[in-house]
């Protein structure tokens, strides 16, 4: 009889279990599920808030002059909120004089497989007026140059800035987050095509290389690595992200750096390594250049920015080792072309980028 009452216990011991289980796993979807809701219902509050895209509440002006925020979009009203102190009021936008005359150019970019463009004016005397600009610096007798300091320089023209913000702010106005703020922004700028400025510049009596300023890339609509890290450069210390340039000597070939978590770094410098010099992935730096040549060295870190860090775990982290695939024998080659196939579609790549 005592051998039959234990059994018993243990049947009841082992429901127990099972009942603790249920229970256990009833708990985590409720977790789960309020945890769904609630940000859900953030999103929504977050809504609620009313806030274009740089933060700027609705019927309130930027802190970016002539911006204004109407029904979620930044929209140019220089007659309500103003223009910098260095430019005029013509037609709602600020102006460097009353004569302006602009064309209209437009810029693609890929977002989850979906091609789309932003189309801003660029004016001819802010364009003439940034290719006068001295590419020299002057140094005193102790003094070391920097690499750094021509960045600085560049990136950080005043005048410069005011007529590239229109770009900015439509970005801004296409993503409500910051995260597919610096998407667009990426895509856009590796979709600027690649092209080697024709003309130079006179320095010490010999003609030398002429570098483009951001504006210069945005104007002709076409710039090399160095110049479309820059512009990229420029347009994410504006979204408020911090940023560098990957300078690699050995290989002759400048990149963007944006801040992302350390293991997900590019060789732990704590920046995310994009090329710039055409579609790729965020995070993807096993791309083999023209004659074959591959990132191994060490590059100098030429910090630009300060701000935000992308988030950690975003997609991109996970497609770069995706790409990998494609470029190892070891995984058939079916199977390689069709990983290819879906990441070409969701960034724009192009057949060199896989080729390569």
């Amino acid at each position: 009889m005592a051998k039959r009452e234990e059994q018993d216990f243990t049947c009841l011991e082992n429901t127990d279990k099972k009942i603790v289980l249920v229970l256990s796993i009833l708990s985590l979807i409720l977790i789960i599920t309020l945890f769904s809701f609630l940000f859900l219902y953030g999103l929504k509050e977050n809504e609620k808030l009313n806030l274009c895209g740089d933060g700027t509440p609705y019927s309130s002006c930027s802190k970016d002059k002539p911006y204004y925020c109407e029904s979620g979009k930044l929209v140019e009203k220089s007659s309500l909120c103003g223009c910098p102190d260095f430019l005029i009021s013509k037609q709602e936008k600020c102006v460097l004089q009353e004569n302006s005359s602009a064309k209209e150019n437009s810029f693609e970019y890929v977002l989850n497989g979906e091609v789309n463009s932003i189309s801003i004016p660029v004016y001819e005397d802010i364009y003439s007026h940034v290719t006068e600009i001295d590419r020299f610096i002057s140094y005193g007798e102790n003094e070391t140059p920097l690499r750094r300091d021509f960045k600085i320089k560049k990136i950080n023209n005043d005048l410069q800035r005011e007529f590239i913000l229109p770009l900015v702010k439509e970005i801004q106005n296409s993503a409500p987050t910051k995260l597919t703020q610096a998407r667009i922004s990426i895509s856009l700028v590796q979709n600027i095509p690649w092209k080697v400025s024709e003309k130079d510049k006179l320095f010490s009596g010999s003609r030398a290389y002429y570098s483009r300023y951001p504006y210069e890339v945005i104007y002709e609509n076409e710039g090399v690595c160095g110049e479309k890290s820059e512009l990229l450069a420029l347009i994410l210390k504006e979204l408020g992200y911090e940023t560098a340039i990957f300078y690699f000597q050995q290989e002759n070939h400048e990149s963007l750096g944006i801040k992302c978590p350390l293991l997900e770094s590019f060789k732990s410098t704590g920046y995310c390594f994009v090329e710039t010099s055409g579609p790729s992935i965020i995070s993807d730096s096993s791309i083999s250049y023209a004659g074959g040549i591959v990132l191994d060295s060490n590059p100098e870190v030429i910090e630009i920015s300060e701000g935000e860090s992308l988030p950690f775990g975003i997609y991109e982290y996970f497609d770069k080792f995706k790409m990998a695939f494609t470029r190892t024998s070891l995984v058939p080659e079916k199977i390689r072309n069709y990983i290819f196939l879906k990441l070409q579609k969701k960034y724009g790549l192009t057949e060199s980028y896989y080729l390569s």
